[in-house]
């Protein structure tokens, strides 16, 4: 029997190149982008999704849908670096669960491509994660049978490029997306796109 699977959406960095923490920006029709990460998660097939906030938190917590199966935690290490908050989303889930991780800055993440990562949960060694092309993106899926070593990666050096390393090491088996969706994630502000930030 598949296991479940919980979403985890990193929501915390500070969103330099941005302007503002990535977590307090709202899309094209003034939804934030946690909402609509959030969504995508749960639509996709998560049983949960768990939203990690770090900076601005205070502001971000009122942008965290009011749903019985979301909740927020904040990783007080965030500023360390991404990895930082992506153990502490892979520490708040229930032991037998399988991780789908996720960004705040995907707002366009297509529910089919989380749909097609979540078909993979199968077993506690599954480890996988959306390609597109030949680019590794998101959503990842971690398997609890490999979440403990991965949180020891990370939180031993949390920066940018330690997770995708550890994956790759670890064997990570690609899941093409590209059919679905191209898998940018948004880093800067587009000034001819009309969203906009608290």
């Amino acid at each position: 029997m598949p296991l479940p699977v919980s979403g985890v959406l990193l929501a915390a960095g500070a969103g330099r190149r941005m302007g503002t923490p990535k977590a307090l920006v709202r899309g094209h029709d003034g939804t934030p982008w946690v909402e609509l990460g959030t969504r995508a998660l749960l639509d996709g097939g998560c049983r949960e999704v768990v939203v990690v906030l770090g900076a601005a938190a205070g502001t971000a917590q009122e942008f965290v849908p009011d749903h019985a199966e979301v909740r927020s935690i904040v990783a007080p290490d965030w500023a360390a670096g991404p990895g930082a908050s992506l153990a502490a989303g892979l520490r708040a889930l229930d032991g037998d669960t399988v991780a789908c991780v996720s960004l705040v800055d995907l707002p366009t993440l297509p529910v089919a491509v989380v749909r097609r990562l979540v078909a993979r949960a199968g077993d506690s060694d599954v480890l996988c994660r959306a390609v597109f092309g030949d680019r590794p993106g998101h959503p990842v899926l971690v398997g609890p049978a490999h979440r403990a070593a991965l949180v020891d990666a990370v939180t031993s050096d949390p920066t940018d490029r330690v997770a995708g390393a550890w994956l790759r090491g670890a064997g990570v088996v690609g899941v093409d997306c590209a059919d679905l969706w191209d898998g940018a994630d948004r880093d800067r502000p587009d000034r001819s796109d009309p969203s906009r930030v608290e």
